[in-house]
């Protein structure tokens, strides 16, 4: 399974002190960072959070990272027709 989510994460330190607490709190999921432009406000101007894994709680992730100050949605997957 594999989550994607938009962040206001714009610094490279800030990414790796998240995906640290990540790592530690959910050791069996993968997370990577993709930091973008942000010549635009959040939510426009964003980074990516992709997170693969077997179980994926993606609101305990999005409440522990909001607690830490992290604005984030999840991307909904849209097929467009």
């Amino acid at each position: 399974m594999v989550e994607v989510f938009i962040t206001n994460v714009k610094s490279e330190i800030l990414s790796i002190e998240i995906l640290q607490f990540l790592e530690k709190e959910y050791p069996q999921i993968e997370f990577i960072f993709d930091l973008e432009d942000f010549n635009k406000p959040y939510p426009c101007g964003h980074s990516i959070l992709r997170i693969e894994g077997k179980v994926i709680d993606t609101n305990y992730i999005t409440q522990q990272l909001r607690s830490k100050g992290i604005e984030c949605e999840l991307l909904e997957d849209k097929i467009c027709l």
